[in-house]
């Protein structure tokens, strides 16, 4: 009597049938399938054994039921992406999801060369400069309103020009009497020394910081011998061809302010009211 050759699950013959091996136990093909076969994502069927099966991340698929949910195209041999546990094949997903470029109306497919910049998006080759028409791609720009410029083209077409070196002002620097300059480009004319952010005047069309302003052309105080600027606490006091710093306008003898009072010349003194009724 020969030796049994039976299904491990349902313990029929496999004599003459085709058979699965599990683990090195025999299984007849309805057994296998029911116990084994992976079910479809797509359609809920099992997936036997003669079947062609595909499988993305733990779920698995008939070979025609690896479709895009949006327009029904096979997968197969696709690129795609999965959305809310469907699968999109690239197309339908750029369609819906993935930016337009502002010039050329076309995708931005994900991966490519872009620039985004206030909320819109361009292929790289598509952002050109306004002026040159050439493309701008990761160098530097500006915009102007909704144009958008290389930094030549700009520079050349709306840049003002500094006053001293006359190339162009892009950012920051320095307006004095509707002049503008570089803020390296601004010094004292007198020791050239920088004068943005810091007090100064002028003589002339010249700007001078305050030491040499004071040095070369602030008149004196009669009474301390100091330059009169105008800087700080610059009010003065002009009398005749003399002029004081106001704490300096006092009294030759008794030293009392005179500063809104009445006072009285006397050769190179000015006395209070007191001191001339003294005399």
């Amino acid at each position: 009597m020969s030796d049994r050759f039976d299904c491990k699950n349902c313990n029929e013959s496999l004599y003459g049938r085709k058979y699965i091996q599990v683990e090195d136990n025999p299984h007849c093909i309805p057994c296998y399938d029911r116990l084994y076969a992976n079910t479809c994502q797509e359609c809920k069927e099992i997936i036997g054994h003669n079947a062609k099966e595909l499988f993305y991340e733990d779920r698995h698929y008939h070979e025609h039921c690896f479709r895009c949910f949006r327009c029904d195209r096979s997968l197969a041999d696709e690129s795609f992406t999965s959305q809310d546990n469907g699968l999109v094949c690239s197309d339908c997903y750029c369609n819906e999801f993935s930016s337009k470029c502002v010039a050329c109306d076309k995708t931005v497919m994900p991966g490519s060369r872009m620039l985004e910049y206030g909320g819109s998006t361009w292929h790289e080759d598509c952002f050109m400069c306004h002026g040159c028409e050439k493309p701008i791609g990761a160098e530097s720009f500006i915009p102007d309103k909704n144009k958008y410029y290389c930094v030549p083209c700009y520079e050349g077409r709306f840049a003002p020009q500094c006053s001293q070196c006359k190339k162009a002002l892009t950012k920051g620097g320095v307006t004095y009497k509707e002049k503008v300059w570089h803020k390296e480009c601004f010094f004292c004319a007198g020791c050239k020394g920088p004068l943005a952010g810091q007090p100064f005047t002028s003589q002339g069309e010249s700007p001078y910081c305050v030491k040499c302003f004071s040095s070369l052309y602030a008149k004196k105080c009669a009474g301390c011998k100091t330059p009169i600027t105008g800087f700080g606490d610059g009010k003065y006091v002009s009398f005749e061809d003399r002029e004081w710093h106001q704490p300096c306008f006092k009294c030759s003898r008794c030293s009392v302010s005179l500063v809104g009072s009445g006072f009285f010349p006397d050769r190179d003194q000015i006395l209070c009211t007191d001191c001339n009724n003294d005399d």
